[in-house]
């Protein structure tokens, strides 16, 4: 008999957790980067004509939304014609002047005032009578950046 005995045990060794905490920060980080955030909630149909000859913008210098359509099923109390809304709430087309400045005055820069483009997302059932009001008050605010979101499609499937 040996006065040593060897106590090998064939057990598998432990994991290693150590650098569990720098892979669940790493993958943090990397998804808060990739996410897009949803700017506006709808509350309005937004059904976007289509166009055959679409230009996509070069630089996303800052750009303001104006949504134009009927409202959802969720806020037919405010009826059934075309509504404007901005931001995340409805609006007469006189606040455009005042959303148009709080937009320039949320600009962090000076320099980017003059490259601030207003998108029109309207609806393809509007009628075209609300999209001249809004160009009437966006002349009226020095807005002369105009860009309308369509779809990419044949204009004769409108």
């Amino acid at each position: 008999m040996s006065k040593f005995k060897s106590k090998k045990d064939n057990a598998l060794p432990a994991v290693n957790t150590a650098s569990l905490p720098d892979i669940v920060f790493m993958l943090l980080f990397f998804f808060m980067v990739v996410t897009v955030m949803r700017e506006d909630t709808l509350l309005i149909e937004n059904r976007l004509p289509l166009a055959d000859q679409v230009e996509k913008l070069e630089k996303k210098n800052p750009i303001s939304y104006i949504y134009a359509g009927k409202p959802t099923a969720a806020y037919k109390k405010f009826g059934t014609e075309a509504r404007l809304q901005l931001n995340d709430k409805f609006a007469e087309i006189s606040d455009i002047q005042a959303f148009i400045d709080a937009e320039r005055a949320a600009l962090r820069e000076e320099a980017l005032i003059p490259y601030m483009t207003i998108s029109l997302k309207v609806d393809k059932e509007a009628n075209m009578g609300i999209v001249s009001d809004i160009k009437q008050e966006l002349r009226e605010a020095n807005a002369l950046k105009i860009n309308y979101t369509v779809g990419t499609g044949s204009a004769l499937d409108n």
